[in-house]
């Protein structure tokens, strides 16, 4: 999926007070690249190569007929939240072959989106195994590829999700698509940590 977003970017600021960090995963071809570049409010960096012949024996190219590109290491983006607060974006590669790098991604990360293609729901399963096993807040999006749209209560059964864990539907390519995406994860994870100093207060 192509972004349809221009390449004019707002310049990169000065520091903020806080810089957060955001990670979205996902299986091979779910769009994360895409959802990185059109949210980005700086030219985002990305190590994407050429897909070649030699690729096919190892990734599922099977519904990415399309996809000529592929992630190697991450993508990275900036989103300003507001005068104190910057969201940094990183993309991890959906491949099996590169998942080793994702427990290092997640180091310090505020929370995730794992961005999901209804077709292949089986490619989520590893991210949300990584995430819960670190403990780290994360909401789903299902991408819009055009296809059928699978009810949202089939997904959540199929992704076995906690009842409290947001799952929303996006499309990868809209600017305003991908802020609620955020949106809805920033709203996720203060609700977390608000829980959890609840609960610290009950016991002290």
């Amino acid at each position: 999926m192509d972004s349809a977003t221009s390449d004019a970017r707002t310049p990169l600021g000065a520091s903020a007070d806080n810089g957060l960090k955001i990670v979205v995963v996902g299986g091979f071809g779910v769009g994360k690249t895409t959802l990185v570049r059109s949210v980005s409010e700086i030219r985002p960096l990305n190590t994407e190569e050429t897909m070649t012949q030699a690729g096919e024996s190892v990734d599922d190219i099977a519904h990415v007929g399309g996809k000529t590109a592929t992630t190697v290491a991450f993508d990275f983006g900036r989103i300003t939240l507001d005068a104190h607060n910057v969201l940094y974006l990183f993309g991890a590669p959906g491949q099996e072959r590169f998942w080793f790098l994702w427990d290092r991604l997640f180091s310090g990360t505020l929370g995730a989106v794992v961005l999901v293609d209804t077709r292949r729901i089986d490619d989520s399963w590893y991210a949300i195994d990584r995430l819960e096993h670190h403990g780290t807040p994360f909401i789903v999006a299902c991408n819009d590829f055009g296809g059928p749209v699978r009810a949202g209560d089939d997904v959540r059964a199929a992704l076995d999700l906690d009842p409290d864990v947001p799952l929303i539907d996006c499309d990868a390519r809209s600017r305003e698509s991908a802020k609620k995406v955020l949106i809805t994860l920033v709203r996720h994870v203060q609700t977390r940590y608000a829980e959890a100093a609840g609960v610290r207060g009950e016991l002290v």
